[in-house]
Formats: C-alpha cells, sequence, structure tokens
C-alpha cells in the first residue's frame, strides 16, 4: 500500500510541475508537449491518429479533440490518407516543430530536477523496468 500511495501522489504531483512549467513558459500543455514529440519521432512528423493515441496511451476520442486544438493554434494540421478513405493523419507543422523545440529544455530540465536526478542509476533502471512491464501487461488486455 505504501508504494501504491507513494507512486500515485508522487506521479499526480510530478504531472502537476511538468505541466505548470510547460504552461507558464510555452503556453503548452503537458499532453500537447507529449503529442509533439512523438510527432516529431515519427518519419515524416506523420501518423495515424489512431496508432498516435496508442502511443500516447490516450482514446482516439480523446486524441482527435486534443489534435483539433492543436489545429486551431497551427501545431499540428490533419491529412488523409489517399489509400483509406477512413484514415485521417496528424501531421507536425513547422510551427509545432519549433513550439516543441522551445519548449524541450524546459521539460528536460524539470524531468531531471524532480525525477531522474532523485533516482540512482540502478532505481532509474528498476523503474524503467517495472513501468515497462506495467505497460506491457495494460496494452496487452483486452478493453
Amino acid at each position: 500500500m505504501a508504494a501504491w500511495r507513494a507512486y500515485v501522489v508522487g506521479s499526480a504531483l510530478l504531472t502537476y510541475r511538468l505541466h505548470r512549467d510547460l504552461q507558464e513558459r510555452h503556453g503548452l500543455a503537458l499532453a500537447d508537449y507529449e503529442l509533439l514529440v512523438r510527432l516529431s519521432e515519427v518519419p515524416g512528423g506523420a501518423i495515424r491518429m489512431s496508432s498516435l493515441a496508442g502511443l500516447v496511451a490516450s482514446s482516439k476520442s480523446r486524441v482527435s479533440h486534443q489534435v483539433g486544438r492543436m489545429v486551431n493554434d497551427g501545431l499540428v494540421r490533419r491529412e488523409g490518407c489517399s489509400s483509406d478513405a477512413r484514415g485521417v493523419f496528424a501531421v507536425l507543422t513547422a510551427k509545432g516543430a519549433a513550439r516543441l523545440e522551445d519548449a524541450a529544455p524546459t521539460h528536460v530540465k524539470g524531468v531531471r530536477e524532480h525525477l531522474v536526478d532523485r533516482l540512482s542509476a540502478e532505481e532509474r533502471a528498476t523503474v524503467a523496468e517495472v513501468f515497462g512491464r506495467v505497460a506491457d501487461r495494460l496494452r496487452g488486455m483486452s478493453s
């Protein structure tokens, strides 16, 4: 129970702090930052919306609304899929890439300051292994 409670409180506080730093300094929500990161990591900065939802561990509906807001801000654009009329791609724009580049140092500094530098190398490896296993298990379960 102590491990669970520490995780719940610690992860909520960390997420809040990282979100607040990005919001205050760059006008960017943590969830939007994560989406921009994922788009920046795929070839051509474009990925199907359904695949993007999987990468950010969110529902297709939530990602669709999120992308809609980001389209309005010029950070992302939507493109239809030429081989599948139902398919839609989220595409990173130049403005989105620039916002990501601007915000990345703030996010990296926060992650290091509030998490990475608080753990030994062994603890970081353990955290990565444990949550990798949890994520694999949950991704493998049917809805």
